[in-house]
């Protein structure tokens, strides 16, 4: 006799399990506990199998009987119910696992891990403010170019150029990688090649004009700030490193004694070292005893076990009316040294690019080497130094007389 659903709900639990059956091999299985379960007992290739539908009232009676009709379809078609409900909950779970968002955070521990903190915290902030929220819960077999042009279009639409173009290609990673591990078919971001307005193109604000460094560096110095800012600003110019590495500076990379910081770049991961002037010497000096108990040469104002904000030095040069969007920014002292240093002081460019760090092979093939040209940069930081030091106090702009050839042209240089 068919179960009524008055015969389901009066159900009620005993010491043992037991089952009540409707019709075409359905029925409930009452537990002891008071839970209440739908199955279905089926046979499929000589062997009898059973088929859970679901918890009561959870699964009514009807919804029961429907599933129970939709499995006898299927095996009535050759399919094992058992075996396709299988097929379906995995390929559920691959969905679910397989979503851009799970994909891409997979794509960025194994791909970026040997990247910048400062680099990796952009890319994953990319990811997180212009793709998540509109793509990272879609499988990411399944979305299509269009879709990812409509996050880049929110990205452009807001002047964000150059944002858009990084988000761009931190996507084409994310499915490339996808491609390779066997998740996604095609990288359809592959297709969007030149839809994008060009990015504004250009350089951090300097100053590199020797006129203009004295009143520059005047400014500067009357910025009212805290006293390791007050430092930073003073030590900036001397040492012309980017900005991150300035205000990540460590006390166990600081050799005053031997006039020198070594340290590991963070944008390319390999050592550096940074000869320092007399002038950049008494900074430290100067700075120690109130820093030197703390990791960082440039500690957090409010946390001392972080390094300061990455717009700390920005915001000061900003409150002497430096217009960093124009003038000059914390990272333009690259620029004005790597001008200035080659052009007034007729230093040679590949010691100048060597001590900005950056990648210059050699005879020999190496692409970078810290050692390389030392002695060279050791003599080119401390005129550096010296002529700031003239261009600040009001000196005109005269590259110092020496009888000695222009550093990096000497013989045997």
């Amino acid at each position: 006799m068919p179960l009524t659903d008055v015969a389901v709900k009066n159900s009620k639990p005993c010491d043992k399990r037991y089952r009540i059956y409707d019709t075409g091999g359905l029925y409930l299985e009452v537990m002891p506990i008071g839970s209440k379960l739908w199955r279905w007992k089926y046979h499929f290739d000589g062997k009898e199998k059973r088929l859970s539908f679901g918890k009561y009232p959870d699964v009514g009676l009807k919804d029961a009987r429907a599933k129970r009709d939709d499995a006898r379809k299927l095996k009535a078609s050759g399919i094992d119910p058992g075996e396709h409900k299988k097929a379906v909950k995995a390929a559920r779970l691959e969905r679910a696992t397989n979503t851009f968002e799970a994909v891409a955070r997979e794509w960025f521990e194994r791909m970026m891990s040997d990247k910048a903190e400062s680099h990796k915290d952009k890319v994953i902030a990319r990811l997180g403010n212009d793709i998540f929220p509109w793509l990272g819960k879609r499988p990411i077999s399944e979305i299509t170019a269009p879709e990812v042009l409509a996050c880049l279009r929110r990205v452009e639409d807001r002047g964000a150029r150059d944002t858009a173009h990084r988000v761009l290609q931190n996507c084409s990673a994310v499915f490339r990688y996808a491609v390779a591990v066997g998740k996604a078919q095609g990288n359809p971001v592959s297709h969007l090649k030149g839809v994008l307005r060009p990015a504004k193109l250009g350089h951090f604000a300097a100053v590199t004009e020797p006129d203009k460094v004295g009143p520059l560096l005047r400014k500067m110095a009357l910025a009212r700030t805290t006293f390791p800012v007050k430092c930073a600003l003073r030590l900036a110019p001397y040492v012309f490193c980017r900005p991150v590495e300035l205000r990540t500076m460590r006390w166990d990379e600081v050799h005053l004694d031997a006039a020198e910081w070594r340290y590991v770049v963070p944008k390319t991961r390999t050592p550096h070292i940074v000869p320092l002037a007399s002038q950049a010497v008494a900074i430290l000096r100067e700075l120690q005893p109130v820093t030197g108990r703390w990791e960082y040469v440039f500690p957090g104002r409010r946390d001392k076990t972080a390094p300061m904000s990455e717009a700390t030095l920005n915001r000061a040069l900003q409150r002497v009316g430096i217009d960093t969007q124009h003038e000059h920014t914390g990272h333009g002292f690259r620029a004005m040294a790597r001008t200035i240093l080659h052009e007034r002081l007729r230093i040679k460019p590949e010691v100048i690019e060597h001590q900005l760090a950056h990648r210059v092979p050699d005879a020999l093939g190496i692409a970078y080497n810290r050692t390389r040209f030392l002695d060279d940069r050791r003599h080119m930081m401390q005129r550096w130094a010296d002529y700031l030091d003239r261009l600040r106090d009001g000196d005109k702009d005269e590259a110092p007389v020496s009888s000695e050839p222009p550093v990096g042209l000497r013989e045997g240089r």
